[in-house]
């Protein structure tokens, strides 16, 4: 009997330990998921475009790095991962040109070839401020920031040659990692802006339309790739509650 009744009790507090601990569980869970939740939606986001000029630096025209000669322009989302950290997203149409008639280089000013062609970019990637800096932070502050990101692009390269000087051209995709800095400010309000300048080693030796195939494009240099940059700026609005971190500012 008395040892019935020990089961009875051990069996009674087994099930009560489970219930308590699966109580337990679920306020714990519900607590994280709270935090979780706020600390989510409430990050402060950045939604806006980025406009500004572009070049390129490769076997064609001048060999000076950053001379804007053509535009680009695109959207951009940021998520705010705390005063020192940004999250960023965008998606670029960069147009590029250049003209050997422009270049110091009289080999090249002989030559006398010009392109033209442009550039679909997505990129994904981090900025770190100098500085702490919110949109939702009271009064005027700002800070200079770099930027690095990853990206896939889309550009045009020749196919084959159809006649005296003209080409056929197909699409083709490659990955870059940008690099860059930038100063951003707060104007007013959840309104900021942005002046940076980005720049794209491309791993590839066509976006001048380059191609060893093609006799009357054969002209790139095998050890050097193609660059293309961005100078622009960005303006952004901010939605989104204080993020977790806004007390600290």
């Amino acid at each position: 009997m008395c040892f019935v009744l020990k089961v009875k009790n051990k069996y009674r507090i087994s099930i009560f330990a489970t219930n308590f601990f699966k109580k337990m569980n679920n306020r714990i869970f519900t607590i994280l998921f709270l935090v979780i939740s706020t600390c989510s939606y409430s990050q402060i986001n950045e939604l806006g475009v980025h406009v500004g000029g572009s070049n390129y630096i490769g076997d064609v025209g001048r060999e000076t790095y950053l001379y804007p000669n053509d535009f680009s322009y695109g959207l951009i989302y940021k998520w705010n991962f705390n005063p020192r950290v940004t999250f960023r997203v965008s998606a670029s149409y960069i147009k590029i040109k250049d003209n050997d008639a422009d270049s110091s280089n009289e080999i090249r000013k002989i030559r006398g070839y010009s392109f033209k062609n442009s550039v679909k970019e997505a990129a994904i990637g981090i900025e770190f401020n100098y500085y702490d800096y919110s949109l939702v932070k009271e009064g005027w502050n700002s800070t200079p920031y770099i930027i690095l990101e990853m990206a896939l692009f889309n550009y045009n390269v020749a196919k084959e040659q159809t006649a005296a000087r003209k080409f056929a051209t197909e699409q083709k995709t490659g990955f870059t990692v940008p690099f860059g800095i930038g100063y951003k400010t707060k104007l007013a309000g959840n309104i900021g802006i942005g002046f940076e300048t980005k720049i794209r080693y491309t791993f590839k030796d066509n976006l001048d339309y380059n191609n060893t195939n093609i006799p009357a494009l054969n002209f790139g240099n095998a050890d050097s790739n193609d660059w293309y940059i961005t100078t622009g700026i960005n303006i952004v609005f901010g939605f989104g509650r204080k993020g977790c971190y806004s007390g600290e500012l």
